[in-house]
């Protein structure tokens, strides 16, 4: 059998914390900045773990 390929698009959006958990960014920071608060702002740039229901197909496109 061949080796599993990594999903590229997936290999650089996320990555796997030493727990195993998976870390993301946040969206909706890429453009219409001058209508949000500077916390909103400072918050979306933190980045945060993926939601328990997405981590299952996150992690067989990743290949862990």
């Amino acid at each position: 059998m061949p080796k599993m390929k990594t999903h590229r698009g997936a290999a650089k959006r996320f990555k796997a914390t030493g727990t195993g958990k998976l870390k993301r960014k946040k969206a909706y920071l890429s453009h219409i900045l001058e209508h949000k608060s500077p916390k909103q702002k400072r918050n979306l740039g933190l980045s945060t773990l993926v939601a328990k229901a997405d981590v299952k197909v996150q992690r067989r496109l990743l290949g862990l």
